[in-house]
């Protein structure tokens, strides 16, 4: 009797549904379950010490856990993120329960909620990302020095003050005061955290919250000590309570509802974002996140429950858990759920102390010295130390309120500071402007401008974003006041010709709406610098290699001279590009390359003499076969490329037989007669799958074909190639399309570069 082999494959006839939730289901099982229950050792510690930390009932936190691995995990956006109570609302929690009470604090949540919904229904959860970073870190971090300063006092034995600043002020005296055993299992949770993760495995795999808070919750009942310890009501499942509006401060109450909403929907979002970041699965749907975010609020505030939002803590964990679907979030409140009513004698085990400690190095860990770094490397740091200081000293909203109204101050100002500078001394003198010049810019510009000595000859260096009519009219009234004092004014203006409009009279049109503009190290001379001549340079005493040369001085040689700094002594090229003279190919524009990369030889149809190629049979022109030489057996190139392009002169001089006109340029094209037998007697060779309409064109890709030829004859190259050490690649270029073609080894066909093929 033989067995069945298992297979994972489907039969023909078995629907694919079914099929896709056995695959899902085997996930589940092998990767979100046990992800699950990762996550659930972490969130029991935190949603507890977040309860105690906010002032409200312990039974909250647990409540506000559930509802937010249920409730978030089925109806929200983003599939791997963990939601419950988070430590980023303590501190406003706190001050809403003194302020309203618990019963109005569950309504603020509850209305929180629906705020969170319409916010979600009406597509803006995008919106909320539009605060600077620095401005929400600096909030996290002043919510985590407020939660220490809060928590230590608790951890040492004593009680936590009213505020921030008076914890500061009693905390000395704490410090030298009577310690007892609370003091001892505070400080011994905070050293098991610091060292936990730094144990071997498997020790270190056990969360540290989980190891902490067990580890000091079995000595002090062992012992025993004397602790004030958690307490939960007699049956956690009787809900008795229910949410009650204000009877008057409406206006009060209605700023809560904003702020909580507010608070909780961008610690959201940006928990999400950065989850996205975490895996390669599913990205988030942001504004399905806030109105699964909101049916949690709604649910948890009626339950008596904290505000719920998404938690970077145990999203991380989550997912560096292996997690794959959202069924591991919706699990995690399920095991919090059941280990709350079915063990809820071990919770009430748990000493206050414990979970101040826990609480204490949750909030150290949100003041992160790498995000202090990354915001100061981005010149943001003053957005979040004036956030910080707000949140610590006042209050959270006031503390966000002066983070925003520093941030657009901080926006203006780079608005009306454009970056505009003065360089050189003596005759010659630069005046580079930089950025947004608008109105806000006059004085300083003016003041600038002002100070210029006359009669000097002084260069105005435009690399503007845009230009309005207040600072269009300061620099055209300056530009001819100083020049009828004897003055020279040369206006270089890079990009988008604003000023050159206003000079011409045309329309300064918003950037969306103007052409096209090259950068000058593409577009032609002969194109931006005849619109500097014809409007803002009088009159041009010097050729335009000259100004070119300038214009390198100016703005690329700072650019590239660290680069050819290091080539000074040596040069390494990779490859030797043959190809044609005519001005429009480019060989490094082509070939994305830079200085050092290509060894380049020019001549009038990318020619390469050999004897009896048709020139003088004694004496071929040795200057190609020169650098030919030097190239592959000094200077050791890997590809020698050959070049040919469309609309070639050569080729339609060699067609029409007409160089002889041009002694030795007809000489010269001799070395062509080769590719003119060849283009008879050789199958057409072809662009793509066409052969090109043009016969000089079709003529230059035969041309790059025996200029090949004529290298793999020349023993040197034959060498190299046969050690593997040389390769040989035609090129073709249509100038007209802006398309490189190479040529396929293997055939006589020259595909498209940049399109895959087979």
């Amino acid at each position: 009797m033989t067995g069945t082999p298992r297979t994972t494959e489907r039969s023909a006839d078995e629907p694919a549904d079914k099929v896709r939730s056995r695959m899902s289901w085997k996930s589940v099982v092998r990767h979100d379950f046990p992800a699950s229950l990762v996550v659930f050792l972490v969130a029991v510690p935190l949603s507890l010490g977040i309860a105690l930390a906010s002032g409200a009932p312990i039974v909250a936190g647990i409540i506000a856990a559930v509802v937010g691995g249920i409730v978030v995990g089925v109806l929200g956006g983003s599939p791997l993120q963990v939601s419950g109570p988070a430590a980023g609302l303590t501190v406003v929690m706190a001050e809403t329960i003194e302020q309203f009470g618990w019963v109005v604090t569950c309504a603020i949540t509850v209305c929180a909620g629906a705020l969170q919904i319409v916010l979600g229904l009406s597509r803006i959860a995008r919106g909320a990302l539009a605060i600077a970073p620095a401005i929400v870190h600096g909030m996290l971090a002043g919510i985590g020095v407020t939660l220490v300063l809060g928590q230590l006092h608790i951890v040492l034995g004593g009680e936590p003050q009213s505020s921030a600043v008076a914890n500061v002020a009693e905390l000395p005296g704490q410090l030298v005061g009577h310690h007892d055993a609370a003091a001892i299992i505070g400080v011994s949770t905070i050293a098991l955290l610091l060292l936990w993760p730094r144990l071997p495995a498997p020790l270190s795999t056990v969360p540290a919250p989980l190891a902490a808070i067990t580890a000091v919750t079995a000595v002090s009942v062992l012992l025993p000590m004397p602790l004030d310890r958690v307490e939960l009501p007699s049956d956690i499942l009787a809900v008795d309570l229910v949410p009650s509006l204000p009877s008057g401060g409406w206006f009060e109450f209605g700023l809560a509802v904003v702020t909580v909403a507010l608070i909780a929907s961008v610690e959201t979002l940006l928990s999400a974002v950065a989850v996205d970041r975490l895996h390669s699965g599913p990205r988030a749907n942001l504004n399905r996140e806030l109105v699964g975010q909101g049916a949690a609020n709604i649910t948890s505030g009626a339950l008596g429950g904290l505000p719920v939002t998404g938690v970077i803590v145990r999203s991380s964990t989550n997912v560096a858990a292996g997690a794959r679907s959202r069924a591991s979030t919706v699990l995690h409140g399920v095991w919090v759920l059941l280990f709350t009513v079915v063990l809820a004698g071990l919770i009430q085990s748990i000493p206050l102390a414990a979970l101040a400690g826990l609480l204490v190095y949750v909030g150290a860990k949100l003041v992160d010295v790498r995000t202090i770094r990354q915001v100061r490397g981005h010149g943001d740091l003053p957005l979040y130390l004036v956030t910080l200081s707000g949140v610590v000293v006042i209050d959270l909203l006031t503390g966000v309120l002066l983070g925003v109204a520093l941030s657009l101050a901080l926006m203006l100002r780079r608005t009306m500071w454009s970056g505009i500078h003065v360089v050189g001394q003596g005759e010659q003198r630069r005046i580079v402007v930089e950025g947004v010049l608008t109105f806000l810019s006059v004085p300083r510009l003016s003041a600038v401008l002002g100070a210029i000595p006359p009669e000097r000859t002084v260069r105005l260096e435009l690399v503007v974003d845009y230009l309005d009519h207040a600072a269009f009219e300061c620099l055209s009234s300056w530009q001819h006041g100083y020049e009828r004092g004897g003055g020279t004014v040369e206006v270089d203006e890079v990009g988008h010709p604003w000023y050159g409009n206003g000079k011409s009279r045309a329309p300064t049109v918003r950037r969306q709406e103007a052409g096209r503009v090259l950068p000058r190290w593409l577009a032609p001379w002969s194109e931006w610098m005849a619109e500097e001549a014809g409007v803002t340079i009088p009159e041009q005493r010097h050729g335009p290699v000259h100004r070119g040369a300038s214009e390198f001085q100016w703005r690329t040689a700072p650019l590239v001279r660290d680069t050819l700094l290091r080539l000074a002594s040596n040069q390494r090229p990779h490859t030797l590009f043959l190809t044609c003279s005519d001005a429009r190919l480019v060989p490094n524009v082509i070939t994305t390359s830079g200085p050092g990369d290509l060894f380049t030889v020019r001549n009038i149809g990318n020619l390469v003499p050999v004897p009896g190629g048709g020139g003088d049979r004694d004496a071929p022109d040795p200057s190609v076969g020169a650098a030919v030489e030097y190239a592959v057996a000094v200077l050791k190139v890997r590809e020698i490329v050959v070049c040919g392009h469309s609309s070639c002169g050569a080729m339609n001089a060699l067609l029409s037989g007409e160089a002889g006109r041009l002694p030795a340029l007809g000489r010269w094209l001799r070395h062509g007669e080769a590719t003119l037998r060849r283009s008879r007697d050789a199958p057409p060779v072809t662009l793509g799958a066409t052969p090109p309409a043009d016969a000089a064109d079709a003529l230059a890709l035969h041309n790059v074909l025996q200029q090949l030829d004529h290298l793999r004859d020349d023993p040197l190259v034959a060498g190299a190639q046969r050690r593997g050490e040389l390769t040989l690649t035609g090129m073709y270029f249509d100038v007209g399309a802006a398309q490189v073609y190479l040529l396929d080894g293997a055939t006589t066909v020259f595909q498209p570069a940049g399109v895959k093929t087979g």
